[in-house]
C-alpha cells in the first residue's frame, strides 16, 4: 500500500508541475485543469498499481495500462479539435502545427505521470521507501527539464529590423514585403510597427524558419504578448513573415499595442521550435555537402 500511494503521489505531483497555464491561454482555469489533473490522477493510479499487480501475479494490470493508453491516444484528437475551433476566433491564428504540438504534449505527459508513478512505486515496493522517495525526486526534476524543449532563440540571432518603404512598398530592412497603396495605412505602420530579423544559425534552422506552421506560431506568440494594433476587419495590420530567399533570413513586422522593442525581440526568441518544423538537412551527406 505504501508503494502505491507513493508512486501515486509522485506522479500526480508531476503532473501538476507540468501544467502551466501562460499567456498560450490554454489550459483555462477551472474547467481545462479539472480535466487534465482528473487524467492525470487516473494515470498516476494505473501506473502506480502495475508493478504490483504484475508481481502479484495480477495480469489484468496489463489490460488496464493498454486501455489507458488507447484513452490517452485519445486525449490528442480531443485537444485537436478543440483548439481548432478556438484558433478560429483568434485575431492572430495559431495555425495548424502549433495546435499539433500542444496535443501531442498533453498526451505524451499523461504517459510521463504513468511512467513515474511506475518507476517510483516499483522500486519502493523492490526496495524501500527511501528510494522510491529519491527516484521520485529525480523524476520530477526530469519532468521539469522535458517541459523546456528548444526556442528559436537557440537557433537563430533575432535582431530589430528598420522599417522603410520605397513608394507602396513596404520593407523590413532589404526583405520586401507588400504594397501598401493607402497613405494613411503607411503611415500607420510606420508610426506603430515594430520589425525583427531573425537570422539562421546554420542550414537546420534554415529550414525551420522555413516552414510556414513555425513563422505562424511565431507571429501568434508576439501578438498574444505584446497585443495586436488590428481588428477583425483590419486585415492589412496583421502580423506579416517573410523570407529573405537568398539567406533563408526571415523578417516579422508586427504593429504591437506594446511598441517595445526589446520586448518584442524576447518573445521572438521564447517562441518554441514546433515539433512538426524540425529538420536536419546537415545530417545527410547531400545537406553537408550543399553546406560545404
Amino acid at each position: 500500500m505504501t508503494a502505491t500511494l507513493l508512486g501515486i503521489g509522485f506522479g500526480f505531483a508531476a503532473r501538476c508541475l507540468m501544467l502551466r497555464s501562460d499567456y498560450r491561454q490554454y489550459p483555462a482555469y477551472p474547467h481545462g485543469y479539472v480535466t487534465h489533473l482528473s487524467l492525470g490522477l487516473i494515470a498516476a493510479l494505473l501506473g502506480a498499481l502495475a508493478v504490483p499487480a504484475l508481481l502479484e501475479r495480477e495480469f489484468t494490470a496489463v489490460t488496464f495500462l493498454s486501455l489507458a493508453a488507447t484513452q490517452f491516444r485519445d486525449i490528442r484528437e480531443i485537444e485537436r479539435e478543440t483548439l481548432s475551433k478556438l484558433d478560429i476566433s483568434n485575431l492572430v491564428a495559431r495555425g495548424p502545427d502549433y495546435i499539433e504540438g500542444i496535443a501531442r504534449v498533453f498526451e505524451a505527459r499523461n504517459y510521463l505521470v504513468m511512467l513515474i508513478a511506475l518507476l517510483v512505486s516499483g522500486l519502493t515496493y523492490l526496495t524501500n521507501v527511501l528510494a522510491g522517495i529519491i527516484m521520485g525526486a529525480f523524476a520530477l526534476l526530469g519532468a521539469l527539464r522535458l517541459m523546456r524543449g528548444p526556442v528559436i532563440g537557440q537557433i537563430a540571432t533575432v535582431r530589430p529590423g528598420r522599417i522603410s518603404f520605397k513608394g507602396p512598398n513596404l520593407f523590413v530592412e532589404d526583405i520586401h514585403f507588400m504594397n501598401l497603396a493607402r497613405e494613411e495605412v503607411r503611415r500607420t505602420v510606420l508610426a506603430r510597427g515594430l520589425g525583427v530579423v531573425i537570422e539562421p544559425f546554420d542550414d537546420n534552422a534554415r529550414e525551420i524558419l522555413a516552414n510556414n506552421g513555425q513563422r505562424m506560431a511565431i507571429a501568434h506568440d508576439a501578438a498574444t504578448q505584446l497585443g495586436i494594433y488590428r481588428d477583425v476587419d483590419t486585415a492589412e495590420f496583421t502580423p506579416i513573415l517573410r523570407r529573405d530567399l537568398d539567406t533563408g533570413r526571415i523578417a516579422l513586422l508586427i504593429l504591437p499595442l506594446e511598441k517595445d522593442m526589446d520586448c518584442l525581440v524576447s518573445a521572438v526568441k521564447n517562441v518554441p521550435v514546433l515539433e512538426s518544423s524540425t529538420s536536419r538537412p546537415l545530417k545527410s551527406r547531400a545537406g553537408r555537402g550543399a553546406a560545404d
